[in-house]
């Protein structure tokens, strides 16, 4: 189970890591839902969901190797 989540938030940090790439090109691209968009905007809304969702994953490896 803990193989399955920290494989779950791997992938979807990577995602959010290609999204924060792609934004710092282009950041209509990844923030069309908002009314404002600028490339500070993309760090703070995918930078810290990289930063968390990457972390996450490496947590659960740590966990992982004593269970």
């Amino acid at each position: 189970m803990l193989e399955v989540l920290h494989l779950l938030f791997f992938g979807l940090g990577l995602g959010s890591g290609f999204l924060l790439i792609l934004g710092l090109i282009r950041p209509v691209l990844v923030l069309w839902y908002l009314d404002r968009f600028n490339r500070l905007k993309v760090i703070q809304v995918y930078g810290i969901a990289t930063l968390i969702l990457l972390g996450l994953s490496y947590v659960l490896r740590l966990v992982g190797q004593y269970f």
